[in-house]
């Protein structure tokens, strides 16, 4: 009786994790069945298989999880899942906006199985990414035109600048070249004023004048050199005064 009891116990002890996992799976179904995606993710990962990391990645995958049913999936080693899981790998890369990475996956997976919608997932990313290429193309040339623009355009702006620049330096010399003139004119005429005004005020001794004023200093003893001839015309002839 003690023999029977023990290996009863040791039975149930043996069968426990089975039941156990038995009991997450049938949960995990249920809330994948009813959209409770992240529950199913929780009961699946209770569960130490293959096929439960495949399910468990499914609901990651689900909630958008990309990154972290990628790393699910690859951590998957039955050779039987391996397309469904380079497949699903693809369509996570896809997601992801890896579309190089999605390619490589969906090619690796049809090499293993010639499966349709593989195909038809592997063809749209090809064509999306040509799309892609020449949107890029188009960017650059874009781009290209309007730094050649902005070139001629800041070129010209300097050629202006510099015309511009040049212009001011030749209207200020012209202003200055004017001023000069002008002073210059001004100093001309002030001397012809200066020289008309001394004209008028001391007009030209006459040569018998003259001659008769030097024999008179002569006779006094004075240097005719040292002293101005201040007198006007018609004036006497003071001795006692020297200048």
């Amino acid at each position: 009786m003690m023999k029977i009891f023990i290996g009863l116990i040791l039975l149930t002890l043996v069968s426990l994790p089975s039941l156990l996992d038995f009991s997450y799976l049938n949960s995990a179904k249920e809330a994948y069945h009813n959209r409770e995606y992240k529950k199913a993710e929780e009961f699946y990962s209770k569960v130490e298989s293959d096929e439960a990391r495949f399910n468990r990645g499914d609901a990651l995958y689900r909630q958008k999880k990309y990154k972290e049913a990628i790393d699910v999936y690859n951590s998957i080693n039955d050779k039987k899942l391996e397309y469904k899981k380079l497949h699903n790998i693809g369509n996570c890369y896809a997601n992801l906006n890896q579309i190089d990475k999605a390619i490589e996956s969906y090619k690796e997976a049809l090499k293993i199985k010639q499966d349709r919608d593989t195909k038809f997932n592997l063809k749209l990313l090809q064509k999306k990414k040509k799309q892609q290429q020449k949107e890029q193309e188009r960017e650059k040339k874009q781009n290209n035109t309007k730094d050649n623009k902005n070139q001629k355009q800041n070129s010209s702006k300097k050629n202006n600048h510099k015309d511009m620049q040049k212009e001011d330096k030749n209207r200020a010399n012209n202003q200055e070249e004017k001023s000069l003139k002008e002073q210059d004119s001004n100093k001309t005429n002030n001397k012809r004023l200066k020289k008309s005004e001394y004209k008028k005020e001391e007009p030209p001794i006459s040569n018998m004048e003259e001659r008769k004023w030097e024999k008179m200093l002569n006779q006094k003893g004075v240097n005719t050199l040292m002293l101005p001839l201040n007198r006007k015309k018609g004036d006497k002839i003071d001795e006692t005064n020297l200048w």
